[in-house]
């Protein structure tokens, strides 16, 4: 078959690839524009190396719905549009310049977690499960039917970086099972049911906020699940200065008596370990980055930094 690619981010390079080995034709790779600043590129889609590699046509408008950017796609002739991590929703009339449509891989078991960041935020929630969902596109936002779909377990000290790297590639494997399943004209095809559905919405800096209410768990999987970006933060309350802006590096969850303690209290800064209370529970910080300078290992801003026991962490508020 035919095939246009559109996929911008890291998380379509294996699926691109992954085409590229089949008996498949990609006529063409569909993707973001270039970011500019200034006259200058800042970002470059991982995916235009891969396109590049093969001499394969890129086309990367500002708005893939506009009827010059449908035209372009339908003068390639695609039987089918492969979509992962693009960027945009593509309107019912763009998913009609192929034959058969688009097909969509989605970070997640749908329908739960429709949206921008389904990795983050099945992590955020505690999920010990995710997996990835492929689906023949409809012009509501990951609604289609499921036409493959696989599963995977997520390690308690996985990050949404290390899960993504893992979910893109057992993903690249669906999509091909998708579409040979397509040109066999065996697919099923598997409705969602709206009533399962959760959303994913894309993620904001002051979703990093620690609030130290939560439990240690709780915070543990934000610090996990908001890795690379936006990362987890918190203000140190100094007696002896203005309170300090601090994103948190990996955190454990560790077993403290913090009955009578406010959440946000710092428990133990000595001997290499800075323990947190909670609001159920306690966390070991393994390092910071207080605002403006590098990344501490804990021993290390111990060292150069005054946190004593019953400094407060929180909200950068007088009263927390």
């Amino acid at each position: 078959m035919r095939l246009v690619m559109m996929g911008t981010g890291p998380f379509a390079v294996p699926t691109f690839r992954g085409l590229l080995e089949t008996h498949h034709i990609a006529v063409a790779l569909v993707t973001g524009p270039m970011k500019r600043r200034g006259g200058k590129i800042i970002a470059v889609s991982p995916m235009r190396d891969v396109a590049h590699e093969q001499a394969i046509p890129i086309f990367d408008p500002e708005d893939i719905n506009t009827e010059s950017s449908q035209a372009i796609l339908s003068a390639y002739e695609a039987d089918l549009l492969i979509v992962c991590d693009y960027g945009q929703i593509l309107a019912a009339s763009t998913l009609a310049t192929a034959r058969l449509g688009g097909i969509n891989l989605h970070a997640s078991l749908l329908p739960k977690y429709r949206g921008a960041a389904p990795i983050n935020w099945a992590i955020y929630h505690g999920e010990t499960e995710t997996g990835v969902s492929v689906i023949h596109m409809t012009p509501r936002v990951d609604a289609g039917p499921v036409i493959a779909q696989g599963t995977t377990s997520i390690d308690e000290e996985e990050t949404a970086a290390d899960l993504e790297i893992r979910l893109a590639k057992i993903g690249a494997w669906f999509v091909r099972r998708a579409i040979d399943s397509l040109e066999a004209g065996v697919l099923e095809a598997f409705p969602q049911d709206p009533a399962l559905a959760s959303k994913a919405p894309r993620l904001k800096k002051t979703d990093g906020e620690i609030d130290w209410h939560r439990s240690a768990t709780a915070i543990k999987n934000q610090v996990r699940a908001l890795e690379p970006w936006p990362k987890t933060y918190t203000f140190w309350h100094r007696s002896d200065g203005q309170p300090l802006r601090m994103i948190l590096g990996p955190a454990m969850v560790v077993n403290s008596s913090v009955a009578t303690v406010p959440p946000g209290t710092i428990l133990e800064a000595e001997n290499d370990r800075l323990v947190v209370a909670a609001g159920e529970g306690a966390v070991a910080l393994s390092g910071v980055q207080p605002a403006g300078k590098r990344y501490f290992p804990i021993a290390e801003f111990l060292r150069g930094y005054h946190i004593r026991r019953g400094d407060r962490l929180g909200a950068d508020q007088t009263d927390g």
